[in-house]
């Protein structure tokens, strides 16, 4: 196929935006976020709404429920069938950006993205898979390029904290001074105790099961160019690590976050001519190696974190192993997950802090710490909401200065854009520097 967005797009698709996926649990929040500027005569970001799905029953009723207390808006139900590619295709031609909300995306992903690209619609998602997001890339960069879709995955709680986060950390040493390497640190509180979403459990059973595919799709793609980094490798340390200065028991562990950072680094070290327009931004960028961990203020909370990976580790790549992860969820993660997902009051008295400790030296080659911290509501569906919410409004307002197309992360699309600096601060997701002294008490 050959040609480009306009001769398969609408001149003018009827609307902003389409999410897919409202029925679920993650979507229907994400469609009561967006119902909050939802307003066609006025300088709203959003005049032009329709939700997406199989069933309109549902549809309807994922509606009432987003909109509670107050009636539902009169917004198009569409009907659409991932499993159909005219059916998704016709979608794309309707609307200037789909969110996709539909997961795992490894199982019903592909279809959306490839509709997308080939009507050069742009596409946002709340995916946290590696091995999906990389294979997109693989798969389609080329062609989004030449019918003009700006494709970008992680566009929730995975991955733009952690890219937006690690910029904000990345962007304080100034002058001579070098980061080498910076460790997230994630915390999720609920004062009523927390039970996590069985379909964030569900990628992650599916991910380790899926990790040689994703090792055997990086060898078959030509080697990334490699950002130069300062220093040596951080230090290994212990598996379980008590990190004093914000309070918190901590275990590193794999995540879609770390896979998302390197390709936002690789990117910018091999690809400079995709970020030209913003060389006064990325300048003031200095590369640093990566590393995620998950922290609780309670060493047994930590320790069921860890026991959840190991089970996980051992079952996941046998189908039988898979079965059993997956229909006894809260057996092999101690209670953390169930398919039920937590209750309306757990998800509104949740929160989340993720502390960025960068470690590098200062003009004068002495050790240096710069400690940032992003601070927000509950992450899975609230946080969640906001920033996928948000980056179609910048996406949607600043689409004229963005890359034309491709599969690229959210760090290059959105990372010199207002999204952080305006957007997210004003709805609730706050960046802050705590620390840029090494004998600085941090603020807990």
């Amino acid at each position: 196929m050959s040609g480009g967005p306009q001769q398969v797009l609408l001149s003018t698709p009827p609307y902003d935006l389409i999410i897919l996926g409202a029925t679920g649990f993650t979507g229907k929040y994400i469609v009561r976020e967006a119902l909050k500027f939802l307003n066609p005569s006025s300088s709203s970001p959003l005049k032009s709404l329709a939700l997406a799905g199989r069933d309109h029953a549902k549809l309807t009723n994922a509606l009432k429920w987003a909109a509670h207390p107050l009636p539902s808006p009169p917004i198009p139900l569409l009907i659409s069938d991932i499993t159909k590619p005219q059916s998704i295709r016709h979608l794309c031609t309707q609307t200037k950006l789909i969110l996709n909300c539909v997961g795992p995306f490894r199982r019903y992903g592909e279809p959306v993205v490839a509709a997308c690209v080939e009507t050069g619609c742009d596409y946002l998602d709340i995916c946290g898979e590696p091995e999906f997001m990389e294979r997109m890339e693989a798969k389609y960069d080329g062609r989004a390029v030449e019918t003009g879709s700006l494709v970008v995955s992680g566009c929730g709680f995975d991955s733009i904290p952690a890219e937006l986060g690690l910029i904000f950390n990345l962007r304080h040493w100034v002058g001579k001074s070098t980061p080498s390497w910076v460790e997230a640190y994630v915390n999720v509180e609920c004062s009523e105790g927390m039970t996590y979403n069985f379909g964030t459990y569900e990628s992650a059973v599916l991910g380790v099961a899926n990790a040689d595919a994703l090792v055997q799709l990086r060898r078959s793609r030509p080697p990334r160019r490699r950002p130069k980094f300062t220093g040596g490798a951080p230090p290994k340390g212990p598996l379980i690590e008590h990190k004093k200065e914000i309070g918190l028991w901590a275990v590193r562990i794999p995540s879609a976050d770390s896979s998302v950072v390197r390709r936002t680094l690789s990117t910018l070290a091999q690809n400079p001519q995709q970020i030209k327009h913003m060389n006064t931004f990325w300048s003031s960028v200095k590369p640093a190696r990566f590393i995620v961990k998950i922290g609780t203020k309670s060493f047994l909370e930590i320790l069921r974190c860890v026991a959840t990976g190991m089970f996980i580790g051992m079952f996941a790549k046998n189908p039988f192993g898979r079965w059993l992860l997956l229909t006894f969820p809260s057996i092999f993660t101690l209670g953390l997950f169930n398919k039920k997902g937590p209750s309306e009051d757990e998800v509104n008295n949740g929160s989340f802090k993720m502390w960025f400790v960068g470690h590098g030296f200062d003009d004068n080659g002495n050790d240096k710490e710069i400690v940032t911290r992003i601070m927000g509501p509950e992450p899975g569906y609230i946080t969640t909401s906001i920033i996928l919410i948000q980056c179609a409004f910048v996406l949607l307002a600043k689409r004229h200065v963005m890359p034309k197309g491709g599969v690229l992360t959210p760090g290059i699309v959105f990372g010199p854009s207002h999204l952080q600096q305006q957007r997210l601060q004003e709805n609730g997701i706050s960046f802050d520097v705590i620390s840029n002294h090494n004998d600085d008490k941090l603020e807990k």
